[in-house]
């Protein structure tokens, strides 16, 4: 049964405001950037891991 006094209908979701919807979206651009830093980071160690085997695997 529909709840009358507020206005919703089962089935419709309720329209967010703007300023939820550029939170929403302000927060799904940060969470991007959070998963691109983390994969620079993780390339980054790769390299350096790299470097260092070479360097340790050529020293005398």
């Amino acid at each position: 049964m529909p709840n009358e006094a507020s206005g919703e209908r089962p089935g419709e979701t309720p329209v967010a405001s703007s300023a939820e919807r550029h939170h929403l979206a302000a927060e799904r651009k940060n969470h991007r950037y959070v998963w691109w830093y983390l994969a620079y980071f993780l390339f980054g160690i790769h390299i350096v891991a790299f470097v260092m085997i070479y360097a340790i695997s050529h020293a005398k």
